[in-house]
């Protein structure tokens, strides 16, 4: 019998506080979660292993988020892998660049976790819990 493999999201997060809070909302909802703190290594994780989801904040303290996202559209080709960008940067430009770097979706600090698990699942393709 084949057993699936449990969604795995990757948090590139440097505020260590909320990095512990995503991933705690993340595996109540039944998924394996990784946290890295610095661009570089999310980007050495991702091209070892494969991922679901990228929950990336912007403001890293080695690259920033923008060039964390090119890279990963490169390594996982365009659109194959959904990035999720959560960030504190709230202005429309901040939201359209990240767009133009490979957001599928865009969440402001603080963030509702209602919206959080929503944006999550429908970019996974799957139903929202409620």
């Amino acid at each position: 019998m084949a057993t699936t493999r449990q969604r795995r999201i990757l948090v590139v997060e440097d505020d260590e506080s909320l990095a512990q809070l995503l991933k705690m909302e993340l595996r109540s909802e039944g998924f394996d979660v990784r946290v890295e703190t610095r661009g570089a290594l999310a980007l050495s994780y991702a091209a070892e292993n494969p991922l679901d989801l990228v929950i990336l904040d912007l403001k890293l303290p080695d690259i920033s988020g923008y060039e964390v996202a090119k890279e990963l559209r490169k390594l996982y080709h365009p659109w194959v892998l959904p990035v999720l960008m959560l960030t504190g940067m709230d202005k429309p430009a901040d939201q359209l660049r990240g767009f133009a770097h490979g957001a599928d979706a865009y969440l402001v600090k603080p963030y509702d976790p209602e919206e959080f698990r929503k944006t999550v699942a429908l970019l996974l393709g799957e139903p929202a819990k409620n």
